[in-house]
């Protein structure tokens, strides 16, 4: 791809950088802020920037958040004795969406996957036996997507917390095998959550 300005032909390069966007998009998307005031930009520019200085992880869950403890663990109204187990914010906006969850999230950065280097020690897992050890934490709630990946880790968590008296559960399967949960929609989703199963019963099934 050709072009007559190296100041476009960075900003097209570092916007290809984004999942899912190749050249042809990124040039679009570049073409368009430059047909945009340059106000417009300047907004774009300095909200992105603040979001990357000043975002913070919820010293509770992990999740996102503009404060030391997010908006979900500080709600008074929702139930802290269930925590629901998701691989990123992602899943955590997509349950949220169904409206049919209430309790709160540990956020763990991810799922074992030792092709890609990732192991247990790289995720938030220890912090996760930590509040279940505090006594507080009635039922956990799986909700990994459905692929090998998302399955190990489960397991992997359930063995570390065996020993202790928890009420472990899994989303329904009412996701096909190998979706992500943040694809799924917001009906499939929120009936999972409702009809969730003793993880045990899903290892027997499999």
């Amino acid at each position: 791809m050709d072009f007559s300005s190296k100041l476009l032909e960075n900003a097209v390069n570092e916007m290809s950088q984004f999942p899912g966007i190749g050249k042809r998009t990124a040039l679009r998307l570049v073409l368009h802020l430059l047909k945009q005031p340059k106000e417009h930009t300047q907004k774009l520019s300095q909200s992105l920037q603040l979001m990357r200085d000043e975002v913070i992880f919820c010293k509770i869950c992990n999740n996102i958040s503009d404060r030391d403890v997010c908006e979900i663990c500080s709600n008074p109204n929702r139930n802290g004795e269930i925590i629901c187990v998701v691989e990123d914010i992602r899943d955590v906006m997509a349950i949220e969406n169904t409206g049919r969850y209430r309790g709160h999230y540990h956020v763990l950065g991810g799922k074992i996957s030792p092709m890609d280097g990732i192991g247990p020690g790289d995720l938030n897992i220890i912090s996760l036996v930590e509040r279940v050890k505090s006594g507080n934490v009635k039922e956990l709630i799986f909700a990994l997507s459905s692929t090998l990946e998302g399955d190990t880790t489960n397991f992997f968590i359930f063995k570390q917390l065996e020993t202790y008296t928890i009420n472990i559960t899994t989303i329904a399967r009412g996701i096909s095998v190998g979706d992500e949960l943040e694809y799924t929609d917001e009906v499939t989703l929120g009936r999972s959550i409702v009809n969730r199963v003793p993880f045990e019963s899903s290892l027997k099934s499999t």
